[in-house]
C-alpha cells in the first residue's frame, strides 16, 4: 500500500485513486448557507475589515496573510466547543492507499484541548507562476478529513467541507465522499463563488457560521 504526502499530490494522481466527479455550484446554493452576526461579531468583523483594508496583502507572505485576513475571519465562526485550529495533522487510511500530511487550518471540535476529526478544512494556495494548482491538495485533506469522520461514526457516506484561500480570497468546496471500503472511493466536489476577504467579508463568516450549524445539527 502506497503512502500519498497531501502537499504532493495532483489531479492524475487522484483519478488513480478515487472517482472524482467535479461540479460548480450556483450563487444561490451558497447565498441559502447564511446565518446572520451578533452584534458583537459585527463589531469585531469591522475591526479585521478595517485592519485587512489598510494592509498591502499580495506583497506579504503567506504566514502573515493567514494570520491577519484568513485565521480572524474563522474565529468568528466558532460556537461552543468547535474551535478554529491551525496547522492540522491528517493521516487516513483506505484499503489501498494511505493519505498523511497537515492543512493549514480548519473548523474542529475539541475535547480538552485536543482536536477532533475536522469537518471544514483550509488550504492557503502558494503564490508564483509554477506553485501547484491548491484544489487538488485540498481534495486530499477533505478525503483525510471524511475518512477520519468516518472512523467515529461509520455513515456510509461522508459530507466534508473545504475551502482554499489564494491572498484573501475564498473559494468553498463541498465534498461527499462514498465507498470508502471500497478500493476506489468516489468523492464528489461541488464549488462555491470565489469570495474577497474585504468586499465579501460577512458572507464569508455567514457560510462557515452555517457549516458549523449543519455539523452541531447533525451531531445532536
Amino acid at each position: 500500500m502506497c503512502t500519498y504526502a497531501l502537499s504532493q499530490l495532483t489531479e492524475e494522481t487522484l483519478v488513480v485513486l478515487v472517482t472524482l466527479h467535479e461540479e460548480g455550484g450556483t450563487s444561490r446554493e451558497w447565498e441559502k448557507m447564511q446565518i446572520a452576526l451578533t452584534p458583537e461579531e459585527r463589531v469585531h468583523l469591522n475591526y479585521i475589515k478595517s485592519d485587512v483594508h489598510r494592509d498591502h496583502l499580495p506583497i506579504m507572505n503567506e504566514a502573515t496573510i493567514w494570520g491577519r485576513a484568513i485565521y480572524p475571519l474563522l474565529r468568528l465562526a466558532e460556537h461552543g466547543h468547535i474551535q478554529a485550529w491551525a496547522g492540522v495533522p491528517l493521516k487516513a487510511r483506505y484499503p489501498t492507499f494511505e493519505l498523511e500530511g497537515e492543512a493549514d487550518g480548519a473548523l474542529a471540535p475539541s475535547v480538552g484541548g485536543r482536536i477532533q476529526p475536522p469537518y471544514l478544512v483550509v488550504h492557503e494556495a502558494k503564490r508564483g507562476i509554477n506553485a501547484p494548482n491548491p484544489q487538488f491538495q485540498l481534495y486530499g485533506e477533505m478525503l483525510a478529513a471524511a475518512w477520519l469522520n468516518w472512523e467515529t461514526d461509520a455513515k456510509p457516506e461522508q459530507q466534508i467541507f473545504g475551502c482554499y484561500t489564494i491572498t484573501d480570497d475564498w473559494t468553498f468546496v463541498l465534498g461527499t465522499v462514498a465507498d470508502i471500503e471500497t478500493e476506489k472511493p468516489t468523492l464528489h466536489i461541488k464549488f462555491s463563488p470565489r469570495y474577497n476577504g474585504t468586499a465579501d467579508a460577512e458572507h464569508i463568516v455567514q457560510i462557515l457560521k452555517s457549516i458549523v450549524s449543519k455539523h452541531a445539527n447533525i451531531n445532536t
